[in-house]
């Protein structure tokens, strides 16, 4: 019964802005982190940034300065903003849930595309 359903992706040009937005639907226990990926054509899926339930983050290099994650429980989403983006950023972006005990919830994906 729990989904994630990802939005706010779409076409944008280099330097522009996107907030993606993960919808969390159902009860999930025990949450230890929330974060984001991304996987770009021929390449493995990496993690861009995690935020925890204290609210620490933690970003790979290429997004730190530029993304920030964040939490909004009132609304139930877990965010990612993305600012001065850049064409290597173009990737399909996933939402995921970890739990305390290493179980991985996944969203469908929300495509970023970054034209130069």
């Amino acid at each position: 019964q729990v989904q994630l359903v990802e939005s706010g992706g779409g076409l944008v040009q280099a330097g522009g802005s996107l907030r993606l937005s993960c919808a969390i639907s159902g009860s999930i226990f025990n949450i230890k982190t929330m974060g984001w990926y991304r996987q770009a054509p021929g390449k493995q899926r990496e993690l861009v940034a995690s935020i925890t339930s204290a609210r620490s983050t933690r970003y790979a290099d290429s997004a730190k300065g530029r993304f920030t994650i964040s939490r909004d429980n009132a609304k139930n989403t877990v965010n990612l903003q993305m600012n001065s983006l850049k064409p290597e950023d173009t990737a399909v972006y996933y939402c995921q849930i970890a739990t305390i005990m290493d179980y991985y919830y996944w969203g469908q994906g929300t495509q970023v595309t970054v034209s130069s």
